[in-house]
């Protein structure tokens, strides 16, 4: 009898090889680099999938949709960054999460209001 004759043998055939090197190496008093292989292996498991629910939780906290406080064109931007409106090009500052108006230092930003003709002459 030959092992061909046993396709479910030959298919396990590497798994029993790494399960038998395993079980010599902890034999022989390495369990320390058994576990140090097994510790890298769950390591490079479990990374992208903390890493990937951390860059969730990270953009619900930083991911702003606003409006344009120009145009009150409605979209996306990250938190504490400078961006420009898609829809009129107007430099826009992203902070406690609203869009407000980019104004360089030395410069007034006034906000009008419209205040109707019968209170002036009242």
């Amino acid at each position: 009898m030959s092992l061909k004759s046993f396709p479910l043998l030959e298919n396990l055939r590497p798994w029993l090889t790494v399960l038998a090197v395993t079980w010599l190496l902890a034999s022989l008093g390495l369990g320390w680099l058994v576990n140090s292989i097994l510790f890298i292996v769950g390591l490079l498991l479990l990374a992208p999938v903390i890493a990937f629910f951390g860059f969730r939780w990270w953009l619900q906290r930083n991911l702003v949709v606003d409006q344009c406080p120009v145009c009150r064109y409605e979209f996306t931007g990250l938190n504490n960054s400078q961006l420009q409106c898609p829809n009129c090009g107007e430099q826009l500052l992203v902070q406690s999460g609203h869009f407000r108006r980019f104004t360089p230092d030395g410069t007034i930003d006034v906000t009008a209001v419209e205040v109707p003709a019968k209170s002036l002459e009242d």
